[in-house]
């Protein structure tokens, strides 16, 4: 069951998010409000899994706020204006619903977000599940050299296989263990996978991926912690 919260400071929209929330059976949710100050209170002390959040309200914008709450919260932008689709996905927003929205365009965001909490959450100690396709695949921390952003995608490499996945780097990193550094603003490393390191490169099972002088050191420090 996710639970969510929706912020807009139009009341008749708010009664659509509610009455299409009222039909996702997965889907609880605790709270509307058209005050956005109210709601950051209310996540103080209340976690939820997901946001309906729209982006143009009076005093602080929902790009605004989305900078603000908790990191591990998912967003779906609710809008009647399309030009700020691009920054809600930069703000690795789950969904954009331009308004007015119909129940099976509510329902395919809300979908999307269980996936990604399933993903989330399940088996996280030792492997996560990666969406790629229609399917999901599970990976093993241990087996896991390195992930590679490639524009859209990320690319997940093992001995022998490479798993690409919609999703950001970003996003990877907060699924995976403090045993993964970064190397280069496109790659993420396991560092109990590292054979080499060199001032440009890092050498894992063979494979070398590249190692930014913003990061290197960083990762040498992390290297001597693990050690």
């Amino acid at each position: 069951m996710l639970t969510a919260i929706a912020i807009d400071d139009e009341p008749m929209a708010l009664e659509v998010v509610k009455s299409h929330a009222s039909k996702v059976p997965f889907l609880d949710l605790n709270g509307v409000f058209t005050n956005a100050i109210k709601a950051l209170e209310y996540l103080k002390s209340n976690s939820v899994d997901l946001i309906f959040l729209d982006i143009k309200m009076p005093d602080i914008s929902g790009i605004e706020l989305a900078t603000l709450i908790p990191e591990k919260t998912m967003v779906i932008f609710t809008t009647a204006y399309s030009e700020h689709a691009v920054k809600g996905f930069e703000l690795e927003a789950m969904d954009y619903l331009l308004k007015p929205f119909a129940l099976g365009r509510f329902l395919q965001a809300c979908q999307k977000a269980q996936e990604w909490h399933n993903l989330r959450n399940r088996d996280s100690n030792s492997s996560l599940f990666i969406k790629t396709g229609y399917d999901q695949v599970k990976v093993n921390f241990e087996d896991l050299l390195y992930c590679e952003a490639k524009g859209n995608y990320v690319s997940f490499h093992m001995a022998n296989e490479e798993i690409i996945s919609r999703m950001t780097l970003s996003e990877t990193e907060k699924l995976l263990p403090n045993t993964f550094v970064k190397t280069h603003r496109s790659f993420v490393a396991n560092l109990s996978h590292i054979q080499k390191i060199e001032r440009h490169q890092v050498t894992l099972n063979g494979k070398s991926i590249p190692v930014s002088s913003t990061f290197y050191e960083p990762l040498v420090a992390e290297i001597a912690k693990n050690q």
